[in-house]
């Protein structure tokens, strides 16, 4: 008899004693036939009335954990037979699966035969490079490259039709696009690595993390208990929360779990429910929530309700709201738009979403969306109208006020539900953004600052100069850009040029580096000869920065340039090195020019004593330095009690 004729044969449901006599009729035509209880992945003993055999079914391949395409845990989904290639050990196997009832137990029927020259799809012993894609295949199709965990096509090919008992479990790592869009894509996938590993190290050998899609795994962790699941799943919230990403030691992970114990039902199903916990998980962020922790939403911690503060003059729309609302928010309630504006104004940093009716009396809601607009309350919490007026005019003229949504009455419970996560986890985005964001500036600034602290160490060790010149020029600088700004458009001036040249003002006298000490630090009038030879520190510096060729399409560099060889010109003419007059002297080098002269004036150096702030602008103004701007003369004049606040400060 034959091995098609056998599997033939075979019916899938069998007595113990049908059973035996029919593996020892397999036996006769495949290498190895045994019996898998696939739940345990354990081998059974046939003949002792399918007792547990020492070690596991995957032990025969060499492997340490359940073969991840396991062609039995298939054929206990689909009750189909199905087959699979192994190599192992410089040979190539042919494994065929059957489902089998025995005496009412389920079992999975594994027969297992050599491939040899004569009935080989592939010769292995030259076609290496064959028989290692068989050996590695299911690598390629179920295992995710950036995660190393079971991948969607895993999911929907093996795992979602299971009827197994298991717990559920999905996971969404808490801010993941701001991570992404702040830091970059390569710090996006060190926090999915990061998450994937802790995930794997808290479960066990036969539980199931799976990368179901960008930022969400699904676990699954069969025949556990309650308390157990729970359990787990907040070892894993809490050892990513404490996890590290390489490089990134001021980040915080942390991710939001829904879980749910199958009941009946296929994976799929169950994690349709488990969706729904983790999206009140994402509420509150780093927190666990399942079906069956607490009477509470299973909360498995004591996070914080979100506020919401419905506004309506109608108790009964407040109360059907709150109804629908009141399991996953704390609700604040106000009677008219008067009672809400109070309430923002007192409470607006922990409220998370406005519901705002349109008809009330004392201020109605349009009247709050003008005042939200007005105080930018607006930026900081969401308004959803809801309303009976379905005119098209309102509804334009709400979004155009800038509320966020506009639900109409009468409405459906799970719209408000729906709607109503979707405006406060995109407001708590916009937040994260907003906090990585200038947190990154912050880190940008720091480093701006010690940049300028070490080139003042630079240039002014030589010179003998005090430390803090190329500072105060640069806030000075600064101060001067933000008044000419505000008092005119004629230079086209935006915020950020303003901080290109407040930067690139440090670099005024870059090209002091050349000059010999002898005359930078003469304590005497320089000679003519002498003087000529310090003039050269502007083109000297111009031309350190020209042969930067990398950065000449930076709009830093043109400035920088600007400011090193002009900074000594002159309104009327009387300048060096090139005697520009008016506006042809770039308006970076006009401002800096004043800065550098008052800076020079007031501060102590080795060839005169330091003038007093009142002193230092009677020279400027009165012409005993050069000819300046009028209007930088006027910007000056009308900040400088500010400079010398923030002089004396320095």
């Amino acid at each position: 008899m034959d091995s098609e004729t056998i599997l033939e044969d075979e019916k899938s449901s069998l007595t113990m004693a049908e059973a035996v006599e029919t593996i020892k009729q397999l036996r006769k035509v495949f290498n190895i036939v045994r019996l898998i209880d696939v739940r345990e992945c354990q081998v059974v003993d046939i003949e002792a009335d399918c007792k547990r055999q020492e070690g596991k079914c995957y032990e025969f391949w060499g492997k340490k954990q359940r073969c991840v395409d396991c062609v039995c845990s298939r054929v206990l989904v689909d009750k189909q037979q199905k087959s699979k290639y192994e190599a192992y050990d410089k040979a190539l196997y042919q494994v065929v699966a059957k489902y089998l009832v025995i005496d009412g137990k389920t079992y999975v029927l594994e027969m297992i035969t050599k491939v040899n020259s004569n009935n080989a799809v592939i010769n292995p012993t030259t076609d290496t490079k064959a028989g290692e894609y068989y050996s590695h295949y299911s690598d390629l199709l179920y295992v995710d490259a950036l995660t190393q965990v079971y991948n969607r096509r895993f999911y929907e090919e093996l795992m979602k039709n299971s009827t197994r008992t298991a717990g559920v479990a999905m996971l969404d790592i808490d801010d993941f696009k701001p991570y992404n869009d702040v830091y970059g894509h390569d710090v996006g996938d060190s926090a999915l690595r990061t998450v994937a590993r802790v995930a794997k190290e808290c479960l066990k050998s036969s539980d199931y993390v799976i990368r179901y899609g960008g930022d969400e795994l699904v676990l699954v962790l069969p025949d556990i208990s309650a308390s157990e699941f729970a359990s787990t799943l907040k070892q894993i919230c809490n050892k990513v929360h404490e996890s590290i990403i390489g490089g990134y030691q001021h980040l915080t992970l942390s991710v939001s779990i829904g879980g749910v114990l199958m009941k009946d039902e296929t994976v799929a199903e169950a994690l349709q429910r488990a969706d729904k916990f983790m999206y009140q998980a994402k509420l509150r962020k780093n927190i666990v929530i399942t079906e069956f922790s607490s009477n509470e939403g299973g909360i498995l911690n004591n996070e914080k309700k979100r506020n919401v503060l419905i506004v309506d003059d109608s108790e009964m729309n407040r109360f059907l709201l709150k109804e629908i609302l009141k399991d996953e928010y704390n609700i604040i309630e106000a009677e008219n738009g008067l009672e809400a504006m109070n309430i923002m104004r007192e409470e607006e940093e922990s409220i998370s979403l406005m519901l705002l009716d349109i008809v009330m009396p004392v201020m109605n809601g349009f009247e709050v969306l003008q005042q939200m607009n007005n105080t930018h309350l607006i930026d900081k919490v969401p308004v959803i109208v809801i309303s009976g007026d379905e005119s098209v005019g309102s509804i334009r003229k709400a979004y155009e006020m800038r509320a966020t949504d506009y639900i109409n009455r009468p409405f459906d419970t799970g719209i408000v539900q729906r709607r109503v996560l979707n405006a406060v986890l995109l407001y708590a985005k916009q937040k994260t953004l907003m906090s990585l964001l200038k947190e990154q500036y912050e880190e940008k600034e720091k480093t701006s600052h010690i940049m300028i602290d070490i080139l003042s160490h630079i240039v002014e060790f030589r010179n003998k100069e005090s430390g803090t010149h190329v500072r105060n020029i640069n806030k000075l600088t600064r101060m001067m850009l933000e008044h000419l700004m505000q008092k005119t458009t004629r230079y086209k001036l935006s915020y950020a040029d303003a901080a290109m040249i407040t930067n690139a003002s440090t670099l005024h006298d870059i090209g002091k580096i050349a000059i010999s000490d002898e005359i930078l630090n003469k304590p005497g009038k320089l000679t003519k000869e002498e003087f000529d030879t310090m003039k050269t520190h502007t083109t000297i510096g111009a031309k350190m920065l020209e042969d930067l060729d990398m950065y000449q399409d930076e709009p830093f560099m043109k400035y920088a340039y600007e400011i090193a060889r002009w900074h000594h010109e002159r309104y009327d003419g009387n300048g060096y090195p090139d005697g520009l007059f008016g506006e042809q002297i770039p308006i970076s080098a006009q401002v800096v020019s004043l800065a550098d002269v008052y800076d020079a004036l007031t501060s102590k150096r080795v060839y005169k004593p330091a003038f007093t702030h009142e002193k230092a602008v009677e020279m400027i103004i009165g012409g005993e330095c050069g000819q300046f701007n009028p209007l930088l003369l006027q910007c000056f004049l009308e900040i400088k009690d500010d400079i010398q606040v923030m002089m004396q400060e320095n």
